[in-house]
């Protein structure tokens, strides 16, 4: 790649550039923001190949460093933007990762791959997307599963401090609430929630206050006093507050 600066006000001859930055360099996430945001523009700069977002916007994609989402309504829109994207990529040496983009269709009967270098992409059920689960069905249901199972693991992870005598169960609450809990409404501001879902994310929550504090059949308590001694909302009231 060639390059020209300015110095001193006036532009120098080009020179070419066989390097990047070092590993670790202060530069190097301006550079690539710089760069991707080029990229992004000039493949979506007509505004034509989005989703209708509003009225009078549409939506063409979702970015976050490198990690892109790419949104239209055809199959033809989408092929366009993708190879658009590529063309753009490769004119400041950037390179998509094949094996690593993912398509996922909505409401469509087509069957034709997205191909990127005449390869077609794979074709999925569900993705990940900056840590929450997006899936054809369009709600939240799959991604409050996954955080259930995360916060269950996290959960499993500290059993031997849930089981300890000789920590007090504040203690453990805190703990519940920065270790599990943090993990358990990951990406909540985002969820389209139903009683369903709620119920579940409930559930659990008291499941694991009871085994803090050491509740076991056939003690019984009521969750209200349940979260009045642990001093918890009702999951409910604490997503809505996010």
């Amino acid at each position: 790649m060639t390059f020209r600066v300015v110095h001193e006000g006036q532009l120098t001859r080009s020179f070419e550039v066989r390097t990047g930055v070092r590993q670790g360099c202060l530069l190097s996430p301006l550079l690539f923001l710089i760069a991707i945001d080029w990229v992004m523009k000039q493949a979506t700069s007509e505004r034509r190949n989005g989703i209708q977002w509003t009225l009078w916007s549409q939506l063409d994609d979702l970015d976050f460093a490198d990690d892109l989402t790419l949104l239209s309504h055809s199959h033809r829109q989408m092929q366009d933007k993708s190879s658009e994207i590529q063309s753009a990529s490769a004119q400041v040496g950037l390179h998509i990762h094949q094996g690593k983009t993912k398509l996922l269709k909505v409401n469509t009967d087509c069957e034709e791959p997205i191909r990127m270098d005449g390869e077609p992409l794979e074709e999925v059920d569900a993705f990940t997307y900056l840590g929450s689960v997006v899936d054809k069905q369009g709600g939240t249901d799959a991604d409050v599963k996954m955080r259930i199972s995360k916060a269950r693991g996290a959960f499993i992870q500290l059993r031997r401090v849930w089981n300890s005598g000789s920590i007090g169960y504040k203690t453990k609450i805190c703990l519940f609430n920065s270790k599990v809990k943090s993990v358990l409404l990951y990406g909540a501001e985002t969820w389209r929630t139903t009683k369903g879902t709620m119920k579940k994310i409930q559930t659990f929550v008291n499941q694991c206050l009871r085994r803090i504090l050491r509740i076991h059949w056939p003690e019984k308590i009521r969750n209200t006093d349940l979260w009045q001694r642990t001093k918890q909302q009702p999951m409910e009231e604490e997503i809505l507050r996010r």
